[in-house]
């Protein structure tokens, strides 16, 4: 394992994380329990979670994610650990989290963080992350910035404002964003320049080998910014494991929640899954071993964070080849055919 330091903050993170939303709904306690051993045996030091988790969202499982670690937690060597968990944004119709998150004022963002510590079974968090922006932008599979769609919400400099409090107030350690934008990122830093807040130190974005929008303006934005990328869906939900295309009936997300994963439901993803999952196996990897080696071995990944519901699929995900300048070679001229096919 590799660690990582994490923007210009001073917390070093492996570059592999564990993701836990499937903690709670496809996952029992005693089975998150033992993904979270095993991780942290083989070196993992980073777990992210969120307070709407499991997905896919629902009033009766929310929270229950954030549950199971904290009751793992407990019982482990606290500063041994980072923990992130995210402050879930606005507008996504989850009305049973604190009767619908209007906002991201400082009333939510309060009451959202005091619920995961008290979850997590924890006096802090290490990363504490807003889980989409307030604004309007495309999120979650959207292609494009559609300005009618604007909407009342709370401003950066509030939200930035309360949540450097909470980081004075020892609750939290570093504050980070989800699902941004380049505007988004420039604006978070300039706040905290110009009125000597909190600086974002990451932002947790999708990437992988069918969506590498993260490298058009936003590599050079958090380059620029030191703002270290968490990556998330490193398979594309599973898709880049080569499971659905080789069993379109296969079990997953995919096939338990198929409005979950409508971002990947586009008509130039089947090619170039093929052509990835090809590539692999003429070079002796397995499909999900490739991707996932990709993510790791880009340079401004900070830290890769897998999913798995099974202890054979999390072995898999955390004993990853070095990827050779064949297959990167390979990689690069599928690119080139297929530059962005799940946006």
């Amino acid at each position: 394992m590799q660690y990582n330091r994490l923007g210009n903050s001073e917390l070093s993170v492996s570059d592999i994380a564990l993701g836990t939303m499937t903690f709670g709904e496809q996952n029992t306690l005693d089975e998150a329990c033992a993904q979270l051993d095993y991780a942290v045996d083989q070196g993992v030091n980073f777990i992210d979670t969120a307070e709407m988790y499991p997905v896919p969202g629902k009033a009766e499982t929310q929270g229950r994610t954030e549950e199971y670690v904290g009751h793992w937690l407990k019982a482990q060597p606290r500063d041994k650990l980072v923990i992130a968990t995210k402050v879930a944004g606005p507008a996504r119709s989850f009305d049973w989290i604190r009767g619908g998150p209007k906002s991201l004022d400082r009333a939510n963002i309060t009451a959202a963080l005091e619920g995961s510590l008290k979850r997590l079974q924890t006096d802090y968090v290490d990363l504490y992350q807003v889980h989409w922006p307030a604004r309007n932008v495309p999120m979650f599979g959207q292609s494009y910035y559609e300005p009618e769609h604007e909407r009342e919400c709370t401003p950066i400099e509030e939200q930035l404002t309360v949540l450097s409090e909470l980081v004075q107030s020892g609750k939290v350690r570093h504050i980070g964003v989800s699902n941004e934008t380049p505007w988004g990122i420039a604006e978070f830093v300039k706040t905290a320049e110009r009125l000597g807040l909190q600086r974002i130190v990451s932002v947790q974005n999708p990437y992988n080998l069918i969506n590498r929008v993260f490298e058009y303006g936003m590599h050079e934005m958090c380059h620029r910014e030191n703002v270290g990328l968490l990556v998330y869906s490193p398979l594309a939900f599973g898709l880049l494991s080569a499971k659905y295309l080789d069993d379109p009936q296969a079990h997953g997300r995919m096939t338990l929640f198929p409005n979950f994963g409508q971002r990947y439901h586009k008509p130039a993803v089947p090619e170039a899954v093929a052509a990835y999952t090809t590539l692999a196996r003429q070079h002796g990897l397995s499909p999900a071993a490739m991707a996932l080696a990709f993510c790791r071995s880009r340079p401004f990944v900070a830290s890769t964070i897998i999913g798995a519901t099974t202890l054979d699929q999390l072995r898999e995900n955390l004993d990853l080849p070095e990827l050779s300048p064949e297959v990167r070679q390979g990689i690069a001229e599928i690119h080139a055919r297929h530059t962005i096919p799940a946006p």
